[in-house]
């Protein structure tokens, strides 16, 4: 399985790069969105990837971070939605956006991707609902991993995540406590990540940790999604 490609990009195509690594060429399937961040020709670029394996045909997928590509095999989880479907998902929408729309229920939002019909964006919905938010909390950890597209000689130290949004952990006497506080720590995370202001995502945690004093990280965001919505 070759799961990260680095080397240098040698052609951009309407759907695909081919990248140089060490004297072999790669062709690698990228979405409009991960295209477009491409840097020119010459230069060096690495990408995850994901490779797709038929009788008669072997495709690279690539996605500038680790949680694109989680998302990408999500969305590929669900009957109808090909490898490719999913990318114009990731490519229309990002995965932030992909993980809004589908834990608010938004299969509008799916919709407006190339070559998915309101059926297909339904289904994505309901099948994917459940799970979106234990991937946004994982997206908190995989978010603040390596971006890699473009990305190869790094000048200096790779930049903090957008939002290291931390409370203070309770004594350790109270491990309970300190569970909670990680929940809620992560969950504001996660909001903030998808776009939302700290103090709105905030407000919204904090509501949904007082009504529901034992929800997790998942089910703190998504309520607190709900209510965000409600909002906007």
């Amino acid at each position: 399985m070759i799961g990260k490609l680095t080397g240098r990009l040698d052609h951009r195509g309407a759907d695909h790069v081919l990248i140089d690594v060490g004297g072999v060429g790669y062709i690698v399937h990228v979405s409009d969105r991960t295209l477009a961040a491409m840097p020119p020709v010459g230069e060096a670029v690495a990408l995850f990837t994901d490779l797709l394996v038929r009788e008669d045909l072997l495709q690279l997928f690539g996605f500038p971070t680790m949680l694109e590509k989680e998302w990408h095999r999500l969305l590929t989880s669900v009957q109808g939605i090909g490898a490719r479907a999913a990318l114009a998902i990731l490519g229309t929408l990002g995965p932030e956006g992909t993980a809004r729309a589908i834990t608010l229920g938004d299969a509008r939002a799916i919709q407006a991707a190339p070559g998915v019909g309101p059926k297909l964006a339904q289904r994505v919905v309901l099948e994917l609902k459940s799970k979106a938010p234990g991937v946004m909390a994982a997206g908190v950890a995989l978010a603040a991993g390596p971006t890699l597209a473009p990305a190869a000689e790094h000048a200096g130290p790779a930049p903090r995540p957008r939002a290291a949004v931390r409370h203070t952990a309770p004594p350790a006497a109270d491990p309970d406590g300190q569970a909670r506080a990680r929940y809620t720590a992560d969950a504001l995370s996660a909001l903030v990540n998808l776009g939302y202001g700290v103090g709105d995502a905030a407000e919204a945690v904090s509501m949904v940790s007082t009504d529901e004093p034992g929800a997790d990280t998942a089910r703190l965001i998504l309520a607190s999604l709900k209510l965000l919505g409600q909002k906007g």
